[in-house]
């Protein structure tokens, strides 16, 4: 039977039957890609997606995510403990930098066994990670001390959002409040999720810096900890900011707007003959 008829019978589309499928060399595609898993081994091919085009390679996400399934570079997701449901409360949404700031500690262990403490400090807007502090024991004053340095670079925010722990309640912060006119918003005793900010970047700091180094002292730790903070801000591609860094996105908003020009004036419309006759004529002689 001919090509024709077989493909009358079973209603098939000859150029459908005879399409070969044309081979793409993406060996030097592959070859960066795991690189780039190997280096970043916490990124999904969406962030890897993205360092790709910085670099030049004219290629979209489909083809990315094909290939990285293929090289089995799929990140294994870490199971969390159910919590139970709750109302969440509204916190005020920033609309620009500085405007509203989040603050929180986050607890991890050196190689022998010791407790390590981190301050970390974001700017909700541009989710810039403003500073991780690392020490064994960090008191209200050493907060105070943070957010000082902080402010002598020309940042202070209008409000800081932060739980009931003890080193924010204290004297210490609530006098640096007062007197640089700083609110201090307190989230609800228990409901961590109310400061949502800073629970994602604590989640991201997590697994993609601690979980991936073993420290055998502080100054190691501190050094790939402030080293993760500047790859975070200036390299890491932010999706809630549109795949940009936080420092582009920054750079962005603080940018000052050209302004319009101005409208040309409307000439007047000149009054006809007859309007002119309908105007009621003065009194005066």
């Amino acid at each position: 039977m001919s090509e024709r008829r077989a493909c009358g019978l079973v209603e098939a589309n000859r150029a459908s039957v005879r399409y070969r499928r044309r081979g793409v060399e993406d060996t030097p595609l592959r070859q960066r890609l795991r690189e780039l898993a190997a280096e970043r081994r916490r990124f999904g091919y969406r962030r890897l997606h993205v360092l790709l085009r910085r670099e030049g390679w004219v290629v979209n996400h489909k083809r990315v995510y094909r290939l990285y399934r293929e090289e089995g570079l799929a990140v294994r997701r870490r199971k969390r403990k159910s919590r139970a449901a709750f109302v969440r409360q509204p916190l005020p949404a920033p609309t620009g930098p500085n405007q509203g700031w989040s603050m929180d500690f986050l607890q991890d262990a050196l190689a022998a066994g010791r407790r390590v403490r981190l301050l970390t400090v974001e700017d909700n807007y541009t989710r810039e990670a403003l500073a991780v502090e690392v020490d064994h024991s960090l008191p209200g004053s050493r907060v105070v001390r943070v957010l000082e340095q902080l402010r002598q670079q020309g940042r202070k925010p209008e409000w800081i959002v932060c739980d009931n722990g003890p080193e924010f309640v204290g004297r210490a912060l609530d006098q640096w409040a007062y007197q640089r006119g700083v609110r201090l918003e307190f989230i609800t005793p228990g409901k961590p999720s109310e400061n949502g900010y800073q629970e994602s970047f604590h989640g991201k700091l997590r697994d993609e810096c601690l979980n991936e180094h073993w420290f055998t002292n502080l100054a190691e730790m501190r050094e790939t900890v402030a080293a993760w903070r500047v790859d975070y801000n200036q390299v890491r591609p932010h999706s809630s900011l549109g795949y940009q860094t936080p420092e582009e996105f920054a750079a962005r908003a603080t940018a000052p707007r050209r302004a319009l020009p101005p409208a040309p004036a409307t000439p007047e419309t000149p009054r006809s003959w007859e309007s002119s006759l309908q105007e009621p004529r003065s009194a005066t002689l």
